[in-house]
């Protein structure tokens, strides 16, 4: 009688499978990064050809501009294959610190070129599980390239850190500015806020939805005008990109909101007090996030309105409408907005105004070429390098190296496919803006 065995073949170890999914990652990105190039530079090709008739060349012109486009597109590949690191720049100055890193004012040593340094330390993102996060923050910048969107020039990485290299936007935050001028005018609140419903509209036509628009996030150019920055919760892209977030906010929620009773000073203050360590702690504040992100029973880009009606509140009241002594407060509030949302006597606004926010219908007066036009409010650089308009920090620690580099080396692969270096920022050379040599605008 023939004998039949079955053959059990042992499952796969950990070690295994994180192997074959590291090399499976390895080949998507590869190929993925050699279509994604093709078709950068038949864009580039495209938008020349285009310019090139609106300007309505000769065919002799044509020719040389076709010429030192071809001759920019041998250089870009020529230095996109050189690596990129720490060591090409020149540390000035920090000049923002939040819960997972910092940003530094620094100076590329071959060009003079400065930029704006974002760091965050890989330890702290496979901790806090936050890789998810920086990985759409890293993939958006790459794809949306606008002039509402703050633009990345390079990224690269170390074995500690993961760096973003992007304009420095001397003007600062809209966070700082409201905390200087503690309420703007309606005139003011309109420029601002027509510029930020365009700098969204800009992200959702790419079919992105931001889920973190709130002033810290809102960048000034060296004219005053709106740029989207932080893009860490950002959603519209891959699966790779999605992480849990603000779970817990419901929990031990308090009994009463001891801050009800408040005259509008009063919160204006307390607020001012708490804001700067709410936007650097990991909590962050929840009184811009809409009641459906909460939930997470499902949302649509209605959620980055929502913050947008928050902040416009925020520009016109001195504080946002659920501004509470904790973020359970907060959360509790924004959950009972119908009841909680309240527009203070003492502080006069126009009806049209409290419609706006109210019903969260933006029907602003969108100006034609708004960004070519003066600021609200100006914007005075005197250098290439100036911080004024940004918060004095001490210097870190970030780029020592510590202890915590030994337990990254098995799961330093989640960070393939991080580097990246943009056209224009290889190809581009003593463009250092005249207005900023001089201190004139």
């Amino acid at each position: 009688m023939a004998m039949t065995s079955q053959t059990s073949y042992p499952s796969m170890s950990n070690h295994t499978k994180e192997r074959v999914t590291m090399a499976k990652v390895t080949l998507e990105n590869f190929y993925s990064n050699l279509i994604a190039q093709h078709e950068e530079r038949e864009m580039r090709q495209q938008k020349l050809e285009k310019v090139m008739d609106q300007e309505g060349l000769a065919d002799e012109e044509k020719r040389i501009r076709r010429s030192e486009h071809a001759r920019k597109e041998t250089e870009f590949l020529r230095l996109k294959r050189t690596r990129l690191g720490l060591e090409d720049f020149e540390s000035l100055k920090v000049i923002g610190r939040g819960a997972f890193g910092e940003v530094r004012l620094v100076q590329k040593k071959d060009t003079g070129h400065v930029y704006a340094m974002k760091i965050l330390r890989k330890a702290d993102m496979l901790e806090k599980e936050q890789v998810g996060h920086i990985r759409a923050e890293r993939d958006i910048l790459v794809e949306a390239d606008s002039l509402w969107v703050v633009k990345m020039f390079y990224s690269f990485q170390d074995k500690l850190n993961l760096y973003l290299i992007m304009e420095f936007l001397p003007g600062g935050d809209m966070m700082t500015l409201l905390m200087k001028k503690d309420t703007l005018s309606e005139e003011a609140t309109q420029f601002y806020i027509a510029e930020t419903v365009l700098a969204i509209d800009s992200i959702h036509q790419l079919g992105f939805i931001h889920r973190d628009i709130k002033p810290d996030n809102l960048l000034l150019d060296s004219r005053g005008h709106v740029k989207l920055s932080d893009f860490g919760l950002c959603t519209g892209l891959k699966r790779a990109h999605r992480t849990e977030f603000y779970k817990n906010l419901n929990h031990s929620l308090p009994n009463d909101l001891t801050s009800q009773n408040m005259n509008s000073k009063r919160k204006a203050e307390t607020w001012k007090r708490n804001r700067r360590q709410l936007a650097f702690s990991t909590v962050g504040t929840p009184d811009y996030i809409a009641p459906e992100v909460f939930m997470q029973n499902g949302y649509n880009k209605l959620c980055d309105w929502w913050s947008l009606g928050v902040i416009m509140y925020e520009m016109l009241i001195g504080y946002p409408p659920f501004c509470s002594e904790t973020p359970q407060e907060t959360y509790r509030k924004v959950m009972n907005w119908r009841e909680t949302l309240v527009f203070p006597p003492e502080v006069p606004i126009s009806e049209k105004a409290k419609d706006l926010i109210l019903r969260q219908v933006f029907v602003l007066h969108y100006y034609d070429h708004i960004r070519e036009r003066p600021a609200a409010i100006p914007i005075n650089i005197r250098s290439i390098d100036d911080t004024s308009n940004f918060d004095e920090f001490p210097d870190s620690d970030i780029l020592t190296p510590t202890g915590t580099y030994t337990d990254l080396k098995n799961k330093d692969w989640v960070f393939i496919n991080y580097t990246y270096k943009r056209f224009e920022g290889l190809t581009a050379r003593g463009a250092i803006p005249s207005y900023m040599k001089s201190g004139k605008r």
